[in-house]
């Protein structure tokens, strides 16, 4: 009886093996994505859409292509302004003497003329009888006083003339984004550059303390520079003059990559550095998984550069952006060296594959699970 008994168990261990196994084969494993033969089976030359490039130092060489931050010639260009220069919009008094008892302004034995609440238009100019049309805005009132003062002598013999502002602010600009004094600010003659502005604005959040990860917009008439704060610091010669209606937007580098497969942390990722490596990418996800990870199946998924594409495809006819899937095999004797020169760009999607051993482990668990308990059970079926 006993005989008979463990003959059947072992009959239907080997039934359950066979037909846990077939399901197996039939449905596939769990997974966290494509195996290294299906991300191979996208290659161009499989009939399918993405080139597949291995990656060693010349790829790495190849691929290099900076974001070209600075200002154009025309942020670099321009001086310093000064902060009493008269702008649009402004409101001007004028008071004009003459050396006449009865002068062209002044009538009826009075010393001067006082002309009130002259409005600088929003060409600039401005209205004084006698004078003409004049261009005020860009010029300081000392300045303006001088032109006047010229325009008027030919027709009155030492003419004296006195300028003030009466409303307007003058030259302002707008500083938002990751400060600590967001607003509205006057350029004044401590603050006429972009980093005395910034200091102005009460500098960049404590939240980021590590520059590396602050970018400088300025945008000015439609056009705009952007700079890393870390180079404005360091460069003198990229601390650019400010001009009235500057924008300066202080943000946070918004370039991300996505981690997904057999790392430790599979999510949408921040750049911590201006240039990011694959090596470095990799333990901003703590590294790859030792239970799971492939290392000769690193793979780094890219929307790639029409001119970085000819370059390392060597396919010149080549028009637009490629899809490309570069390959790291960090277990190469210079894997690591080369993972450590390959560059990250924003929105690549670092993937990496399961080895086949982590699924020979799976389909083992599974099947020693699916299969351990209803034998026990037969077994103690049988033996009642």
């Amino acid at each position: 009886m006993f005989g008979r008994t463990s003959l059947i168990a072992r009959i239907s261990r080997a039934s359950m093996v066979l037909v846990i196994a077939g399901a197996v084969a039939a449905c596939g494993l769990p997974r966290s994505g494509p195996v290294k033969n299906e991300l191979f089976d996208a290659s161009v030359t499989e009939l399918g859409d993405a080139y597949i490039v291995p990656v060693n130092d010349a790829v790495a060489q190849q691929t290099v292509l900076r974001d070209q931050l600075g200002f154009s010639s025309n942020f670099l260009g321009a001086g310093t302004v000064s902060p009493d220069a008269i702008r649009p919009g402004d409101t001007l008094g004028l008071t004009i003497w003459e050396n006449v008892v009865e002068g062209l302004l002044a009538r009826g034995g009075a010393a001067a003329s006082v002309i009130d609440e002259v409005q600088v238009d929003s060409a600039g100019f401005i209205f004084v009888p006698y004078a003409g049309r004049i261009m005020a805005a860009g010029n300081t009132p000392e300045a303006l006083r001088g032109i006047i003062t010229r325009q008027l002598e030919t027709q009155t013999p030492d003419p004296q003339v006195s300028v003030r502002r009466i409303a307007g602010d003058g030259a302002t600009v707008t500083v938002v984004g990751n400060v600590n004094g967001q607003g509205v600010y006057t350029i004044e003659r401590p603050t006429r550059t972009l980093s005395s502005m910034i200091a102005r604005a009460g500098g960049v959040n404590a939240e980021f303390a590590d520059y590396e990860q602050v970018l400088v917009r300025v945008i000015r008439q439609g056009q705009m520079g952007t700079i890393w704060l870390t180079d404005l610091y360091s460069n003198p010669e990229l601390d650019i003059a400010l001009r009235g209606g500057d924008r300066i937007v202080i943000e946070q580098d918004p370039r991300s990559f996505i981690a997904l497969g057999a790392t430790r942390g599979q999510t949408r990722v921040r750049f911590d550095s201006q240039d990011l490596t694959a090596l470095e990418a990799l333990a901003q996800v703590g590294g790859l998984d030792p239970n799971l990870a492939d290392p000769t199946g690193v793979f780094i998924l890219r929307d790639e550069n029409e001119e970085v594409a000819r370059r390392v495809l060597g396919r010149p006819e080549l028009q637009g952006e490629q899809r490309v899937v570069y390959i790291l095999d960090l277990t190469q004797p210079t894997g690591l060296f080369v993972a450590e020169d390959f560059l990250v760009k924003d929105s690549d999607t670092l993937y990496v594959t399961e080895a086949p051993i982590a699924r020979w482990n799976k389909t083992v668990s599974l099947l020693l699970g699916a299969v351990v308990q209803p034998a026990a059970n037969i077994e103690t079926l049988t033996s009642n």
